[in-house]
């Protein structure tokens, strides 16, 4: 294999897949990233097992070929060439010579054969997003998936299909989160649920560009997101999502405009009092008012508050400040609804563009 190929174009690529490499794997290809070049395309993979991203970009190839190369000693040079062009020769051996300027390095590799192949699967639903739309469905809702909770299920977003509408779900038991949207053209295959681990939502959502067009294949066990630029293979979690409806309570009494910058900044503001993140923060409600009220026995205390449309009986109640704060912090909305019954039930939040959050409130003496 021997190629030249534009420096930037290059450094572009790498970023796109080494951010899945991790720092230890009990094989050691899987520190590598596989170079393919044919034609005038080079093409680079990386994978964890779990997780494949792949991108191409063009080159000029002077002699066709595969290796695989250390994926972080290759970005470190790269990021610190100075030049215009990359060369790369790469020898029977897989030992591939690097140039750059005035700058020659030799990197020891291993051979291509002993990366890991892809897993071919059937898709069973299909869809497609623009780019910018799946991003800030992932970005509103991604936060509240939680690791810490031992039923794998929680570890992903789910992706419901139901008669031509997906809806996007996160929860860790204490809030949930959620988008529907109606599909449109460009989707088939039947109804059904899908799973996609946090790690690789989060590759999908840092991939994802302003422009363009992404494809989405969903199957029993792997799903598959492509754009223009890149390619993202993931395998599924498996098992049953839990019945998210059950905790949005049936119907509210009080409706609230929220102007959603102010109240996150006040409530940023609030909680600064705090002393950590198992206090508690409170909203008081009350004669057009929303009041903040923060304290703690090892800082202070603070209070604040803002002018909202409310004229409903007097209510108190207290959230966690970082769970409350999120919904408002990933909302694009002017204003957000907040809904609710009393100061002990489920509270939701609606922030346009289908966003649904529900959370409960704390119990505190």
């Amino acid at each position: 294999m021997k190629l030249k190929v534009k420096k930037d174009k290059l450094l572009k690529a790498l970023q796109k897949v080494t951010n899945i490499i991790g720092n230890r794997s009990t094989l050691p290809v899987l520190a590598n990233i596989l170079f393919e070049a044919e034609g005038s395309t080079l093409t680079l993979t990386a994978t964890d097992l779990e997780l494949r991203i792949k991108t191409s970009i063009e080159a000029t190839i002077e002699k066709e070929g595969k290796t695989t190369i250390r994926a972080k000693k290759l970005l470190s040079l790269v990021t610190k060439f100075i030049g215009d062009d990359v060369i790369m020769d790469c020898n029977e051996n897989h030992h591939t010579r690097i140039e750059c300027g005035t700058a020659k390095f030799t990197l020891l590799g291993l051979a291509s054969d002993d990366f890991p192949v892809p897993v071919d699967f059937v898709p069973i639903r299909k869809m497609k997003f623009k780019e910018m739309e799946l991003s800030r469905i992932l970005d509103q809702i991604s936060y509240a998936v939680s690791l810490d909770d031992s039923r794998k299920v929680l570890h992903g977003i789910l992706f419901s299909m139901k008669e031509n509408t997906l809806t996007s779900v996160a929860t860790d038991g204490k809030r949930l989160a959620l988008v529907e949207k109606i599909l449109d053209e460009g989707t088939s295959g039947s109804d059904g649920d899908s799973i996609i681990p946090l790690k690789s939502a989060n590759e999908i959502k840092r991939l994802l560009e302003k422009d363009g067009e992404v494809s989405i294949e969903l199957g029993e066990k792997q799903a598959s997101f492509v754009t223009a630029s890149f390619k993202l293979t993931t395998k599924l979690i498996e098992g049953n999502y839990p019945n998210y409806r059950q905790v949005i309570p049936p119907s509210f009494g009080k409706f609230i405009d929220i102007p959603r910058e102010l109240f996150i900044a006040k409530l940023e503001l609030v909680s600064i009092a705090l002393a950590d993140s198992s206090a508690f923060i409170k909203l008081c409600f009350d004669n057009n008012t929303l009041s903040f009220k923060a304290a703690s026995t090892d800082v202070g205390e603070g209070n604040d508050y803002i002018e909202i449309p409310y004229t409903d009986t007097k209510i108190d109640i207290s959230f966690n400040p970082d769970f409350l704060a999120d919904p408002f912090r990933h909302s694009a909305a002017d204003k957000v609804v907040l809904k609710m019954n009393d100061g002990f039930s489920p509270v939701a939040i609606e922030g346009g563009e289908g966003f649904l959050y529900v959370i409960m409130p704390m119990r505190n003496k």
